[in-house]
C-alpha cells in the first residue's frame, strides 16, 4: 500500500486510485503551492510544458476534463469543433467540485466520484515525465504520457 498517512484526504483517494490502476507514480506533498503550472514547474524544477494541467469545462452541459500542457491554453472553439460539441465553456468552481470532488488548482486526472470524460493534449507527449495534481493545490505525482492516456481513458487531441 502506498504511504498515505501524511496526505490530505483528497490525495489519499488519488493515491489509492493510482495504485488500483497500476500506475507507477506516487502522490507527494510539496511545501509550496502547485496551484498554477508556473508554481508547479518552479517547485519541481521542470519545464512548464511538463505540467499536466487538469482543467474542467462544461461541454454541452456535461463535465469535460481537459489534461493540457502547462504551456498551452485551451481554445474552446476549436476543441468543440474537434469533439463535435455545440458549446464548451469553463466550469464554475462549484461545477468543478461537483464533477471531481476536488477544488480548482488541485484537480487530479483521476480519483473522482464518477468517471469524467477526458481529453489529453497531444502536446504532453513531448515530455518524458509529466506532473499532475494529486487532488489538492500542493500535492502532485509523476507519470508518462502513455500512462496518463491509459489511466484516464482520455481521447488524444490538440487543444490549442
Amino acid at each position: 500500500m502506498t504511504e498515505v498517512e501524511n496526505l490530505p484526504e483528497r490525495s489519499v483517494l488519488v493515491a489509492r486510485a493510482l495504485e488500483g490502476l497500476g500506475a507507477t507514480g506516487r502522490v507527494r506533498a510539496l511545501p509550496a503551492s502547485t496551484r498554477t503550472a508556473a508554481e508547479a514547474a518552479a517547485a519541481l524544477d521542470c519545464e512548464v510544458g511538463a505540467i499536466a494541467n487538469s482543467l474542467v469545462f462544461m461541454a454541452d452541459g456535461r463535465p469535460l476534463l481537459v489534461m493540457t500542457s502547462g504551456g498551452h491554453r485551451v481554445h474552446v472553439g476549436r476543441l468543440a469543433e474537434r469533439l463535435g460539441r455545440d458549446e464548451i465553456r469553463r466550469a464554475t468552481p462549484e461545477e468543478v467540485r461537483a464533477a471531481t470532488g476536488q477544488a480548482i488548482g488541485g484537480v487530479a486526472p483521476i480519483g473522482h466520484p464518477a468517471p469524467v470524460e477526458t481529453v489529453v493534449d497531444v502536446a504532453l507527449a513531448d515530455h518524458p515525465t509529466l506532473w499532475a495534481a494529486g487532488g489538492t493545490p500542493n500535492t502532485i505525482f509523476p507519470l508518462t504520457y502513455a500512462e496518463l492516456v491509459r489511466i484516464t481513458g482520455g481521447a488524444e487531441t490538440a487543444v490549442d
